[in-house]
């Protein structure tokens, strides 16, 4: 997961929505930077294909715990294909509602009681405060959705990352049988982070 500077949300939309939504959410941070949220669909393909051509090879590590060369076809239909209620792919996107900037992945056990995330930032949009704002309207989205416990699984070399989500309330550990990664969690019941 890739960090820029920690800010507030903007305030959450004044209706409630399905996972499913028809129009994107618009998001602004704290330092003013303008972008939309909304579950990918499959037409997004090849948008997202592109989008990880603009990811460095350290945020593709991260982001995929592997030294990954390229997102190829199959990792591409895994994004996409989603259930949209125990898997989800969010992804921000300019204002032009086309390109996509950063992705986030959402992915329950059967009674969501616990839920995998990861998040990933296009390179030339850090540092506009859109990680902070992504992950809390992710996590609100989760709550929402039933999910009890989010964790992130951060390669202990993604500091930025682990800060980030230390500064939301996520809790660090160690994670079991591999000292290369930390475990994050956040406990979805408590309440919602603070700015």
């Amino acid at each position: 997961m890739s960090v820029s500077t920690k800010g507030p949300a903007a305030p959450a939309p004044k209706e409630s929505h399905d996972l499913i939504v028809s129009k994107s959410i618009p998001m602004t941070t704290r330092t003013g930077f303008e972008f939309h949220v909304r579950p990918v669909a499959p037409s997004d393909e090849e948008a997202l294909a592109e989008f990880f051509n603009h990811v460095t090879r350290d945020d593709l590590r991260f982001r995929f715990l592997s030294p990954i060369p390229e997102v190829g076809k199959e990792l591409l239909s895994y994004l996409i294909n989603v259930d949209h209620d125990h898997k989800e792919d969010f992804l921000a996107l300019d204002i032009d509602d086309k390109t996509i900037i950063a992705s986030a992945m959402i992915g329950a056990n059967e009674d969501k009681s616990v839920a995998e995330v990861a998040i990933v930032v296009r390179s030339d949009y850090k540092h506009r405060g859109m990680s902070w704002t992504f992950l809390e309207y992710v996590i609100s989205e989760a709550r929402r959705s039933g999910i009890k416990k989010l964790q992130s699984i951060e390669s202990r070399e993604n500091h930025a990352a682990i800060e980030l989500e230390r500064e939301m309330g996520f809790t660090a550990k160690s994670y079991p049988g591999d000292a290369t990664l930390m475990l994050l969690e956040f406990d979805l019941t408590s309440s919602r982070p603070e700015a």
